[in-house]
This record gives structure tokens, sequence and C-alpha cells, in this order.
């Protein structure tokens, strides 16, 4: 059911996924010398919406300590999703032309390149954005959720 809550962390966690999205591209073009991102900022934003609406929206409702908790679980969870597809796209892109033996190892690679990505995020200002925002959408989207509802 739609509310202002969800509304408000969809909102909160684009914001947030769109702007560490842009943190990312500039550790990324510096180690890396990588230009093309292509849709990167997008799909990370559109993950960002649905992390926000269906895991941080529908479990507000309780004090802010505990909102803090709730959006701190649903930056983790637009990491763990935001790096799942980009490594499963980077699988595919490899797959298709045919660096694989079999799809077990094009399986396999999903989660190695999951990790590879994620070393990208282990920089300090990314840390504290993510952690910072996190637990920050979480506290405003619960503050809205006893405002409106």
């Amino acid at each position: 059911m739609p509310t202002s809550s969800r509304l408000v962390s969809a909102l909160l966690y684009a914001a947030l996924a769109w702007g560490v999205s842009a943190m990312v591209m500039e550790v990324m073009e510096a180690e890396t010398q990588r230009q093309n991102f292509g849709y990167f900022q997008l799909a990370n934003t559109a993950i960002g919406v649905l992390v926000g609406w269906i895991v941080v929206g529908k479990r507000l409702g309780s004090d802010y300590v505990t909102a803090m908790g709730i959006g701190f679980t649903g930056m983790l969870a637009m990491v763990f999703w935001c790096l799942f597809a980009h490594s499963f796209n980077e699988m595919l892109r490899l797959s298709l032309a045919r660096r694989f033996d079999g799809p077990i190892e094009a399986l396999v690679s999903v989660f190695k390149l999951g990790i590879d990505y994620g070393a990208f995020l282990a920089h300090g200002p990314i840390i504290v954005a993510l952690i910072a925002g996190g637990m920050l959408a979480g506290v405003v989207a619960e503050f809205v959720n006893r405002r409106w509802e």
C-alpha cells in the first residue's frame, strides 16, 4: 500500500544511490581509467528507489533508534543489489565474449566481480556517505511516517 513514508524512503535512497554512484565513478576513473559508465548511476538510482520503497518503507513505524537500524539495513541491501546487478551484467558481457569455459565458471565469476567492485567502496568518504546517509534516511522516513500517517 502506498504511504508517504514509502515515497520519502524511495526518494531518499534514490538520492543516496545517485550521490554515492557519483563518488564511486570518480574513484573508478582514477583507479581504472574507465570513462564510459553507461547507465551506472541510473541503474543504482532505480535500485535505491526499490530498496527505499520495499525494504525500508514497509518496516517503519517504531522509534527513531530502530529507524536508524532500518536505514542501515536498507543501505546494506542497496549496496548488495547494486553490486549484484553490475556483477551479473559484467558476467553476461564476458559470457557473450566467450571468456568462460562453462556456466559454473560464469556464475562463480559473479561473486568474484562483486568483490572486485566492492573494493571501490572501501574509501573513507564513500563509507561515511553510505552509513550516515542510510541511517539519516531511516530517521527522516520515520519522522515522515509519524508526521503524516
